[in-house]
């Protein structure tokens, strides 16, 4: 028996380690190369912000096949040269398989275990689908107590545990992602004192209710989450009200969340695909229409998904956020 976040980060660690996660989900970036040449241009945007300080680190935290930082690269190279000389990679990857497949396109990273490695200094952090794949822990209101769930051959189990600190109705599930309030904490207070921004891009509800949003995707379809671990890609909703409150607890102040379509939508991403539709073989334009309107459509991608970028106080708006 382990309680649910230790099952969780077991399994997901297995999962990333072992096989192929693009077998089983897609994400922006592998949507529309649009995606992160916008991304790219928020950070170029926001270092002429800071003050344009050189070096400054480019970071990504779970950065996948290195899809978005690739194209976020060659838009900065277009765009903003200055920026890209000044930028230092660095990576968050845990998996040593997505390591190899980042550094085919993404040579001149350096790698890290966790963004507490990442070195001192100015830092812009892109996170796409990140918080919501690092464990939870789940209570249940039961009879004017709590109980903690915990995963037992294939199910859960209950035990006896101390209150949340929040409240719910009786059998309400009240999920608490102590991992991701963490990483905020941490965050909150390097930005507070050495300057950047962190840019989370993830979904979930901006204020989170109680409810179970444990879920699990094998071969591109819902999978029991508590069964074979380590064969599925487990994620849960961000809490992004309590994320951002954590950040701000350390020192940081926080802008949004703010839907990913309306996000996407200001920093030009639509017109950015059209140019790039322009010209294109008639299937090829309507691949690219579509990919964008995916993202940015509030039924599909772009009311679940939201925006939240962590930041020193006193920084004016950042783009997407106006």
């Amino acid at each position: 028996m382990e309680r649910l976040d230790a099952f969780m980060a077991r399994a997901n660690a297995a999962y990333y380690a072992s096989r192929d996660p693009y077998a089983d989900f897609t994400t922006a970036p592998e949507i529309s190369q649009s995606f992160g040449e916008v991304l790219g241009l928020w950070a170029a945007v926001v270092w002429q912000t800071m003050g344009a300080p050189d070096p400054v680190i480019l970071a990504e935290a779970g950065p996948g096949r290195g899809t978005l930082m690739d194209d976020a690269l060659r838009a900065i190279g277009r765009a903003a040269p200055g920026f890209r000389a000044a930028l230092r990679l660095h990576l968050v990857e845990t998996s040593p398989r997505l390591r190899a497949l980042q550094a085919a396109r993404l040579p001149d990273a350096v790698w890290h275990d966790r963004i507490g490695q990442v070195p001192a200094g100015p830092l812009l952090l892109l996170a796409n689908e990140f918080l919501d794949a690092l464990p939870i822990r789940q209570f249940v209101r039961r009879g004017g107590g709590w109980t903690e769930r915990h995963v037992q051959a294939g199910g859960f189990v209950e035990l006896p545990a101390a209150p949340p600190g929040l409240d719910a109705a009786e059998g309400e599930v009240v999920e608490v992602g102590a991992a991701a309030q963490a990483v905020a904490t941490a965050l909150g207070a390097r930005l507070a004192a050495s300057g950047g921004a962190a840019l989370f891009i993830d979904y979930g509800p901006a204020r989170r209710a109680p409810g179970d949003s444990l879920q699990a995707l094998r071969g591109r379809a819902p999978a029991d989450p508590l069964v074979a671990g380590g064969e599925a890609d487990l994620t849960a909703h961000v809490d992004f009200a309590a994320f951002a409150a954590a950040a701000q607890a350390a020192g940081a102040a926080t802008q949004g969340p703010v839907p990913q379509g309306l996000f996407l939508a200001r920093l030009g991403l639509p017109q950015r695909a059209e140019a790039l539709a322009r010209g294109q073989p008639p299937a090829q334009a309507a691949a690219l229409l579509e990919g964008v309107r995916r993202l940015t459509e509030p039924h599909a991608m772009g009311r679940l998904f939201k925006a939240l970028a962590l930041c020193p106080p006193g920084l004016p708006d950042l783009p997407g956020f106006q």
